[in-house]
């Protein structure tokens, strides 16, 4: 969710997603809440961070506890790291709605936070170099 969100904002950055411990298949959950709100991610493959550890980033973004507590030391050049915690949505366990709403709230909250992200944080940036 975080990688489309972040990539609706401004299509022109290059952004990338990972997991440290990534499922088979984008959760149902996901791709429901973000169809909700006119983005398809019903393609998108989990990819791992180990794939990337060798890249240069301007940004390594982490947005769960568990991924800043196990993420790996990135040996390409990380300009900027940002933590911006959010609940595992794949986590909860409830009733169908609860487990929607879930969702729903950490999209949400993505959203709101990478919003307010791009603009204080990368748009800034991207007019000083």
């Amino acid at each position: 969710m975080a990688e489309a969100l972040l990539r609706s904002i401004d299509p022109r950055l290059d952004v990338v997603s990972a997991g440290t411990n990534p499922a088979e298949r984008v959760h149902p959950g996901a791709v429901a809440a973000m169809a909700e709100i006119g983005i398809d991610i019903a393609a998108s493959r989990p990819r791992s961070v180990e794939a990337f550890i060798g890249q240069p980033f301007d940004f390594l973004v982490t947005v769960c506890d568990h991924a800043a507590r196990a993420c790996p030391v990135f040996t390409g050049a990380v300009r900027h790291r940002r933590h911006f915690g959010f609940d595992d949505p794949a986590a909860v366990r409830g009733t169908d709605e609860q487990i929607r709403q879930a969702f729903r709230r950490v999209r949400d909250g993505i959203q709101e936070r990478f919003e307010r992200f791009y603009v204080e944080d990368v748009a800034i940036g991207s007019k000083d170099g």
